[in-house]
């Protein structure tokens, strides 16, 4: 049964008004984010039931967020929020062990069924969700190989976000030697040279949507 719940994303108003939603359905909210790092530190730190997590926040996605707490071993599930419904997107998120994925366009009916779904252990997916990645969801296919480590795909959305090598050092608390050295390989392996290049394929890959 969820009693506490994590709210994270970049819009206030939003957060407010999911706030408002979840607390009438009897649900706790026990602390809100406003970017991916936050949401992550706040989710290690008070260990809620669940997170509901916007997909496309700043710092670190709410995919890669999903991944860093499953790593962990951490027992917060998590809920992503988005108005993607693109593979892209929905794929990668049940690879990454979310508990469930709400479109934001129907928020307000689905996510308090998707709170009660993850609470009675069972996944929850959108109707709004095409058919095809339902049912690629469903069989759970092999997951998409990702040729990025999941530090090269943090460094690769802050760069995405227009950080410098000083500012992406900075935030993920490395040396600027350390970030420059993810940056050359996130090149290599992608043979892609150019920033602007790297920002299309963030993008493209629902890493960001800078």
């Amino acid at each position: 049964m969820v009693q506490s719940v994590l709210l994270a994303d970049d819009h206030g108003v939003v957060r407010e008004g999911l706030k408002v939603l979840l607390e009438r359905a009897g649900f706790q909210v026990v602390a809100e984010a406003s970017d991916g790092r936050e949401a992550l530190n706040k989710a290690f730190a008070l260990r809620p039931d669940v997170a509901v997590i916007d997909v496309t926040m700043p710092l670190l996605n709410g995919i890669d967020v999903a991944r860093a707490l499953r790593k962990e071993g951490l027992r917060t599930k998590v809920i992503l929020l988005t108005f993607h419904t693109e593979r892209q997107y929905v794929v990668p998120a049940l690879e990454a062990g979310v508990s469930g994925y709400v479109v934001k366009t129907q928020a307000s009916a689905d996510l308090v069924r998707a709170l009660h779904e993850v609470g009675r252990g069972r996944i929850y997916v959108s109707p709004a969700i095409s058919g095809d990645v339902a049912e690629a969801v469903r069989r759970r296919k092999a997951p998409s190989r990702d040729p990025l480590t999941r530090r090269e795909r943090e460094v690769l959305q802050l760069i995405a976000e227009g950080k410098s090598t000083k500012e992406v050092a900075a935030i993920l608390g490395v040396s600027v030697k350390t970030a420059d050295t993810h940056r050359t390989h996130i090149m290599a392996k992608l043979d892609i040279h150019d920033t602007a290049g790297l920002v299309h394929y963030a993008i493209r890959e629902g890493l960001t949507s800078a």
